[in-house]
């Protein structure tokens, strides 16, 4: 079995910062482009950040020059989302998401249980 599980959410005042970390685990052959997504009450799930295995980065413009998206040299199954001058339209639900190739060879799609991120204004 292969899973996600997200942690580093909490509540921040605007302007603060919070790291928030996603680890893959279980039968893993190899790992290929991981993301974050979040949600927000009422509205739809959006793509935050992007990373390859390559290390290639995107980012959403709304995030562009505040999030920074890493994967851990040392165990390519992490995955981070450094989020900084954080502010209150980034409130919502945070979901890591990972492309895995299992010990099977099967490729599919990975979601994460979520963590929250609360930014008080």
């Amino acid at each position: 079995q292969v899973q996600l599980v997200e942690s580093g959410g909490g509540l921040v005042e605007a302007g603060g910062s919070l790291r928030l970390s996603c680890a893959a685990s279980g039968s893993i052959f190899s790992i290929n482009n991981m993301k974050w997504y979040r949600q927000a009450p009422g509205k739809q799930r959006e793509l935050v950040a992007g990373i390859t295995s390559g290390g290639s980065t995107n980012y959403a413009d709304p995030v562009k020059g505040r999030f920074t998206i890493s994967r851990d040299n040392a165990n390519k199954n992490m995955v981070y989302l450094q989020m900084n001058s954080l502010k209150a339209e980034d409130t919502a639900v945070y979901y890591c998401n990972a492309n895995i190739v299992d010990s099977r060879g099967t490729t599919r799609l990975y979601w994460g249980q979520g963590t929250q991120v609360t930014v008080s204004s």
